[in-house]
């Protein structure tokens, strides 16, 4: 069998096991590397940059250590898409699943003692590959429909400016008109003036005749020309608004197109919060509303899947049980996949500080708990553009 590609690194604390893993893994697999020194997990991580992660610790709690290690200590495993296989025992079997079920970890393989299934974990390693493929496609798909969302308030914005863009061009072209007509009577009255008064006996008129040809000359050589030449300035910018709207027609109505079908995907919401009953509560609210949700009760459940999908918007709990929320943002904010994401902060506090530093490290908003359904709604659609 030709060897397939993919960066998997094995991660234990025994070098034995990492050796038998390896060995199992690289008929199959070109890039297979191990670490067995947990102080350079986080480093090891950021240089083989995996796509497969394997765990292969003799108990659960060292892989747990582990994985919530590099989440504390290295920057790229938020940003690096990848998955996790987890071995386990006979006896850990069920813990394993349950660990998996919440999203810590993405797979679990059986591998002590050794059973006859031996290519249960290339196997695995496989099927993480392909909805490794799988979920990039999706992420790539999710964030283009979160911006065919925003074309329409392009399109909108678009009209609006050409709209006032017609709108000062005409307003120009009505002060021309305006100007002409007014420089032709301010002329005739001042012509009058002159002849009948002599402006209160200032000026001698000899030759009324020559005076009204001189202010007619005057009106046609001098002033008109220079209000046409202002008429016609406004002319290239009527021009260029008629030219531009109809050169973006067709690509607006594609992007209509695109949104219309963007619609059709309702955006998923990212729930992270230790509270069972907020969760189920902000499941079912938000749900009603026409959102997809997740919702996970820790920061390391939210990684995990940060990892497969890409939500539209996180409401996001202060205090977790194992990273706080702020953190967990302010990590989320400096990492280029996740910094567009908008964050909306549950709190169960309304302090100064909490909110502050919420803002700071880079949250849109926040939600004071309990929260009122009407405000939580108008948030969420107000950062998703709706």
């Amino acid at each position: 069998m030709a060897a397939a590609g993919g960066r998997i690194l094995v991660a234990t604390d025994v070098g034995s096991d990492a050796e038998l893993v390896r060995r199992l893994l690289r008929d199959e697999f070109v890039q297979v590397e191990t670490c067995v020194e947990p102080e350079h997990f986080a480093a090891d991580f950021e240089r083989h940059r995996p796509q497969v992660l394997v765990l292969a610790f003799k108990t659960l709690e060292a892989a747990e250590r582990c994985y919530l290690g590099l989440y504390r200590h290295s920057s790229l495993v938020n940003a690096l898409p990848h998955r996790t296989v987890l071995l386990c025992d006979k006896d850990n079997v069920r813990p394993a699943y349950e660990l998996c079920r919440k999203q810590y970890f993405d797979d679990y393989v059986l591998f002590w003692p050794m059973v006859h299934d031996a290519p249960r974990l290339p196997m695995a390693v496989r099927l993480a590959l392909r909805v490794l493929d799988s979920t990039v496609a999706a992420a790539a798909l999710a964030q283009l429909a979160a911006q065919a969302r925003r074309i329409a308030e392009l399109e909108s914005l678009l009209e609006r400016q050409l709209a006032l863009g017609r709108a000062h061009a005409e307003q120009a072209q009505h002060s021309v008109q305006q100007a002409q007509a007014q420089v032709g009577a301010a002329l005739d009255d001042f012509s009058l003036r002159i002849l009948t008064t002599g402006l209160d006996e200032a000026v001698l008129v000899r030759n009324p005749a020559r005076v009204q040809q001189e202010i007619g000359r005057l009106n046609s050589d001098a002033m008109q020309p220079s209000l046409r030449q202002a008429a016609q300035a406004v002319q290239p910018m009527q021009q260029w608004i008629a030219a531009l709207t109809t050169e973006v027609a067709a690509p607006l109505q594609a992007a209509r197109a695109l949104a219309e079908q963007a619609k059709r995907l309702r955006p998923l919401l990212l729930v992270v919060d230790d509270d069972e009953f907020l969760r189920k509560l902000l499941s079912h609210v938000l749900g009603a509303a026409n959102y997809d949700v997740e919702a996970v009760a820790s920061a390391t459940e939210a990684m995990g899947l940060l990892r497969s999908r890409r939500p539209d918007l996180i409401l996001m709990d202060v205090h977790l049980p194992d990273i706080d929320g702020i953190e967990v943002t302010r990590r989320l904010k400096a990492l280029e996949p996740y910094a567009s994401i908008p964050v909306v902060m549950l709190t169960g506090q309304s302090e100064k500080q909490v909110i502050v530093d919420s803002l700071g490290a880079g949250a849109a908003d926040f939600v004071v708990k309990p929260f009122d359904r009407d405000i939580l709604l108008k948030k969420v659609a107000r950062y998703l553009g709706a």
